[in-house]
């Protein structure tokens, strides 16, 4: 599926979100959750499927580190809107995980919602991200 980018927000908004939403995937392969968690606002709301809604960096980080290894991911981007200080970005992902206690990698896809808040230096950090799986 091709990305569309509708609304009101600038090019180079639109852009910067996009460079954040690539870089997510690369550090989430690379298990630089350091990385990771600096893409997300201090006190973020992260909320994963059949899990308690996950509060701030810190605890955030802490999620990451226990979540099953990921071998891929990669995010389609289908819409961008906003105004100039706060956007939303949904989309679809695909991944492939290898759980510890699983016999092989097992392969995902799935939709996700994100909300971003623009920062003082131009960035657009995630203040709070929902995805859940298409599979069952």
């Amino acid at each position: 599926m091709a990305d569309a980018t509708i609304g009101i927000l600038a090019a180079a908004d639109q852009a910067a979100i996009r460079t954040v939403s690539d870089r997510f995937s690369q550090v989430l392969v690379a298990r630089d959750f350091d990385s990771l968690v600096r893409l997300y606002t201090e006190n973020a709301v992260f909320m994963p499927p059949h899990q308690p809604a996950v509060h701030g960096r810190t605890a955030l980080r802490s999620w990451m580190t226990s979540f099953p290894r990921v071998l891929r991911f990669s995010l389609t981007i289908d819409e961008i809107d906003g105004r100039a200080d706060l956007a939303y970005v949904r989309g679809s992902y695909s991944m492939t995980l290898h759980p510890a206690d699983a016999p092989g990698p097992i392969d995902d896809v799935g939709k996700y919602i994100e909300i971003r808040k623009r920062q003082a230096d131009g960035s657009w950090l995630l203040a709070a991200d929902i995805f859940n799986s298409d599979k069952p």
